[in-house]
């Protein structure tokens, strides 16, 4: 049976077609993703990969795309060199929710009747969390990682993990979303260890399992090296994004990704920040992911308590005679239901303590969880166990139905519910066509507060109140302090990649870019080491001597990118050569 896919591209269709009838839904990431998007399609016309944006801080630039990761904005690039502007939010929308259905479905569908784990597909597709990303909040890069959270929980909780089917969607959710990448990061090791603690499976599943072409469940030495070394693989083909933006944020401003208000410390559920306008705006974003936390919590635990149930009989009606035994057929090939149910019901119950003012030492002391920021991001891991668990306990009762029915109810029911509750209506300034004008033009954009260089003031580039922009460069005298702003006459502009400029006495180039270890500056054709006198902007600032003088600024890559580029290499090399010797154990099952 292959209604999944009609019926979850159809479900798909579904939740767009208000942004299709209305315009996009302009929610509160939607800025930054689609000037990520323009730029990075500007950049790879020109054949140049992105790192560096050349237009926020007002063309002064910042290093976002050496942290931001590629997945989502290469997508959104390749769009955008598709379609009208206007349609690739939705397009993306679209892709994302069609994507995280199959996910969810190839998830399921080891567990499930076919008819059962396509009606969970679309209820994860178009379930309150994901619709609440997709419209109130524009988080792009969190919709696409919802396609590769259910393919990590497949694969650690499938009868034999392999190491390629761990390592590849860890690899892609370090590729698509940190903060998708690290909570999975850790729901993995999470599921592995309380796998781990099950033991080894008895012969009846082992047999059972086979039916599929799989091996026995491995015993837990196999299992932990075999999720080790898949994560360390995932990480080693992701490396090349991963190493430089882990070496390089001690050049950037990157704790202010943590600031109050922007902490887990100010998200717990239903938590009050304050009674100023950004307080209170906050608080009613916190109030609806809140509403949100309940329901799927609630859902969860009675779709958890049901299918414990089940197996709970099943393996009563097991121990009772032959002629006794009324276990019904079932299309599910893994028979120890623990193997799945216990760890999701862990992992479930840990969610829901992270959501709890009582999880704060943990969200304080885990390397690397307080850039969450949300604690209510944990949704995203809780959304494919409800929707897998549903399937579970549907199984029996669509068995042979066609889903079209529920699937239509489904989309009936909640889309309406939520685009009521999270569309964001767009201010003519905020619209995708506004939004690409104003990229097009000399003005710049603003920066964002977490990829600043460490050392520069995004305040002195437009100081309040002041709508100058600086230009693509100027000169002032050597005797004038560094901080000298540009003449307020000067058209607005990024600055050139070379220069040559004839002076008759010494002074001061200030170019219209920030400093930072990626560019290499050259004066007469001679690397300019770093003033010792730094811009508050953190513009860069060159002294020039009298005559002619010629000035390039270039790209160059660093250390740590070449080393993550390596380990990327062989990394993909290693998967290759792996699934290669093992194509059905790298494979799965649908």
């Amino acid at each position: 049976m292959r209604a999944h896919r009609l019926l979850i591209p159809l479900a798909a269709f579904l939740a767009i077609l208000p942004l299709l009838l209305t315009g996009p839904s302009c929610g509160h990431d939607f800025d930054f993703h689609l000037l990520n998007w323009l730029e990075a399609n500007t950049q790879l016309t020109h054949l140049q990969y992105p790192r560096w944006a050349y237009t926020p801080a007002y063309n002064a630039g910042e290093p976002r795309f050496l942290f931001y990761p590629p997945l989502s904005w290469l997508i959104g690039a390749a769009l955008t060199q598709m379609l009208p502007f206007h349609f690739v939010p939705i397009a993306f929308t679209f892709l994302c929710l069609t994507l995280a259905g199959l996910a969810l479905h190839r998830l399921a569908s080891p567990y499930a009747t076919p008819a059962a784990a396509t009606i969970a597909a679309i209820l994860y597709t178009l379930n309150p969390y994901m619709l609440f990303t997709a419209y109130e909040r524009t988080a792009f890069a969190e919709l696409l990682a919802a396609a590769f959270i259910p393919l990590l929980f497949a694969a650690i909780l499938r009868p034999h993990p392999t190491i390629p089917a761990i390592a590849l969607p860890v690899a892609l959710l370090w590729l698509t979303n940190a903060p998708a990448a690290v909570m999975s990061s850790y729901a993995l090791a999470l599921l592995t260890l309380v796998r781990l603690a099950l033991g080894a499976p008895t012969s009846s599943t082992a047999s059972s399992s086979n039916r599929v072409g799989y091996r026995a469940k491995p015993d837990r030495l196999s299992l932990a090296i075999t999720s080790t070394l898949g994560t360390l693989l995932g990480l080693a083909l992701a490396a090349f994004y991963i190493i430089p933006a882990a070496y390089q944020r001690r050049y950037v401003a990157i704790t202010m990704a943590i600031i109050p208000g922007m902490s887990p410390a100010d998200n717990f559920l239903f938590h009050h920040t304050g009674l100023t306008e950004d307080a209170i705006a906050h608080d009613a974003v916190l109030h609806t992911a809140s509403l949100i936390a309940i329901l799927l919590i609630t859902a969860t635990a009675i779709t958890l308590v049901a299918c414990h149930s089940a197996a709970q009989r099943r393996n009563l009606q097991k121990s009772l005679p032959t002629s006794t035994s009324s276990v019904p057929h079932s299309s599910q090939p893994y028979r120890d239901e623990w193997v799945h149910l216990l760890p999701l019901t862990v992992l479930a119950a840990v969610i829901t303590l992270l959501l709890t003012p009582i999880s704060l030492p943990i969200w304080t002391h885990t390397p690397q969880l307080a850039f969450l920021q949300f604690p209510w991001r944990l949704l995203a891991l809780l959304a494919p166990i409800l929707a897998l668990t549903l399937a579970i306990a549907l199984s029996r009762i669509y068995s042979s139905l066609f889903p079209l029915p529920s699937s239509l109810l489904l989309a009936a029911i909640l889309i309406p519910v939520a685009w009521h509750l999270f569309h964001q209506s767009c201010d003519t300034p905020d619209t995708p066509e506004a939004r690409a004008a104003l990229y097009h033009s000399p003005l710049g954009t603003e920066p964002t507060d977490e990829y600043t260089p460490k050392d520069a003031d995004p305040d002195a580039l437009h100081p309040e109140g002041s709508s100058q922009t600086d230009p693509p460069f100027w000169l002032i005298p050597q005797s004038s302090p560094v901080d000298t702003p540009a003449p307020p006459t000067a058209a607005p502009g990024p600055a050139q990649s070379h220069l040559s400029l004839t002076l008759s006495t010494p002074e001061t180039l200030i170019l219209n870019r920030r400093q930072y270890p990626l560019w290499l500056v050259t004066l007469n054709h001679h690397e300019v080491s770093t003033p010792e006198q730094q811009r508050q902007d953190g513009l860069i600032a060159i002294p020039l001597p009298a005559g002619q003088n010629i000035i390039d600024l270039t790209q160059r890559h660093t250390p740590d990118e070449l080393l993550g580029l390596a380990l990327s290499f062989f990394g993909a090399i290693i998967l290759l050569a792996l699934r290669i010797r093992h194509p059905l154990h790298s494979a799965g099952a649908d």
